[in-house]
């Protein structure tokens, strides 16, 4: 790293560690997010530690849905959908350009267990629930259903409904949401590992590592929130006990397959979409049990064969092959653990829980509801501590002040000028810090490689590293990314 860039770590390691902080949170991903942000507005003395990049863990690799959830409506759970369906409202109006209404069509198949005029009453709860959705939902024939998606399969076709959910960048909406509790005063550090916590008489006393150090540091704080995600049932104190579920998603050219709008896909109880994504798609996702690696989450080729195989059971003029993928994600979901009912059946409701005094896990939820999390868990630990507090602002303040280029739906364009700011403003330390989770560049152009060269080159010159540091930067990324972009695995599904 360049002098200005260890100056500027210590200065954040030297906040972190001067004075006790009001409240500590354990996890950069979109819940701790979240939790620093509301924290910080409400004048907390706030800290953040990832030991990882931000959002480098399922905040960064889910659909890119901002929704109440058709699948949970069709549940039963309407509490479930009405709250996430007005937290997409809101984050719609603090982050516009990072909640975008995306139209979906939910086409219906006779005997598919989804019938027509089941999901015509549905959608119009929906928009109830909703109290003002982002675009009002219909009916459609099937000619109309298929005027909207000509190259779906019409055998069996019923017809479609229409309705209305957001989309987003994950990894851009953990970002900013960081951006702004920086900016109200949190201090943020990524490459931080936490290893243990002390109880003291103030509260907590935390042991972290710096990752680009190996030194170990001593936090103090009066509140510690572990908001892990994946990890929270494996840190020393949680009382969290999760099951995970696995999702993946692949990227195609949007010319392979030409849709409009989103298309909603039904294998069984399970909902698939097909999303666009500027001049690509997303498909996506899957959802099945996981217990291996939290470092090691692969698209594997079964994984991919199915996804491929559902795509083409309803698109089959659309051929699709993994030839075709141009790259892919796959993140685990922290739901709570409930031994009983298929993956798919797992409920997205979020818990707070405080199993000591002082330490506080935040666990389940999904994307949606990240905001409405963080400000339950602020009030918990407000009213539990004595902490002296403002009342929430994050429902009505903007997460920016004005929305720049370098964050948006799409990929900035690529240039020196985005890694500069990345580099400079936002926390990148590595490669794919930039090319995965700040530009998404990785995952939407196929020539992705290459610009990582260039992109290595610029970085080279803004944080001061060698030739060889810079090469060690390349085969870093090449490594990690080898398993979104893996021709072994994707030849073995052709």
């Amino acid at each position: 790293m360049s002098l200005s860039a260890i100056e500027k770590r210590r200065a954040t390691l030297d906040a972190l560690t001067r004075e006790p902080l009001d409240i500590l949170v354990i996890g950069g991903g979109i819940v701790g997010a979240g939790i620093a942000r509301d924290a910080a507005m409400r004048g907390l003395k706030t800290g953040l530690i990832e030991r990882r990049d931000f959002a480098s863990g399922t905040s960064s690799r889910s659909s890119r849905l901002l929704h109440g959830g058709m699948r949970y409506l069709a549940q039963g759970r309407l509490g479930l959908v009405r709250e996430a369906s007005l937290e997409k409202r809101i984050l719609h109006g603090i982050a516009p350009h990072l909640a975008g209404p995306l139209p979906f069509i939910f086409p219906t198949y006779s005997g598919s267990g989804w019938p027509l005029w089941k999901l015509r009453i549905g959608v119009k709860i929906y928009d109830l629930l909703c109290g003002k959705n982002l675009g009002k939902s219909c009916g459609l024939s099937k000619a109309k259903t298929l005027d909207a998606a000509p190259q779906l399969n019409p055998d069996g076709l019923t017809g479609a409904v229409r309705y209305f959910d957001g989309f987003t960048n994950d990894a851009r909406l953990v970002l900013d949401t960081l951006r702004s509790a920086a900016a109200h005063g949190a201090t943020l550090l990524n490459y931080c590992q936490f290893e243990n916590a002390a109880r003291t008489q103030a509260g907590w006393r935390c042991e972290a590592a710096d990752q680009t150090n190996g030194q170990t540091y001593s936090l103090p704080a009066q509140a510690v929130v572990n908001a892990t995600g994946p990890w929270a049932d494996g840190l020393p104190h949680s009382g969290v006990h999760l099951r995970l579920t696995k999702g993946i998603h692949l990227v195609m050219e949007r010319s392979r397959l030409p849709v409009a709008e989103a298309i909603v896909l039904t294998e069984g109880k399970r909902i698939l979409f097909v999303i666009p994504w500027g001049r690509r798609i997303i498909l996506g996702t899957t959802d099945t049990d996981y217990s291996g690696s939290l470092d090691d989450i692969q698209a594997c080729p079964e994984d991919i064969a199915y996804l491929l195989g559902v795509v083409n059971h309803f698109f089959p003029r659309a051929k699709l092959f993994a030839a075709d993928i141009i790259s892919s994600w796959a993140g685990v979901r922290p739901l709570l653990a409930d031994p009983n009912g298929s993956a798919s059946d797992i409920s997205r409701a979020h818990e707070i829980k405080n199993p000591e005094l002082n330490w506080w896990d935040v666990a389940g939820g999904k994307l949606t509801t990240y905001r409405l999390m963080a400000e339950q868990t602020v009030d918990r630990i407000t009213k539990a501590t004595g902490l002296a507090a403002q009342h929430c602002r994050t429902a009505s303040e903007p997460l920016l002040k004005a929305a720049d280029e370098f964050s948006g739906l799409l990929p900035p364009e690529f240039g020196r000028e985005a890694v500069a700011h990345y580099c400079a403003q936002e926390w990148a330390l590595h490669l794919d810090d930039v090319m995965i989770r700040r530009t998404s560049w990785h995952y939407y152009f196929p020539d992705a490689p290459r610009k990582a060269e260039i992109a290595a080159g610029w970085m080279a010159e803004f944080l001061g590293w060698s030739p060889a540091e810079r090469e060690s930067e390349l085969v870093r990324y090449r490594a990690v990314v080898s398993k979104s972009r893996d021709e072994e695995i994707l030849s073995q599904t052709n």
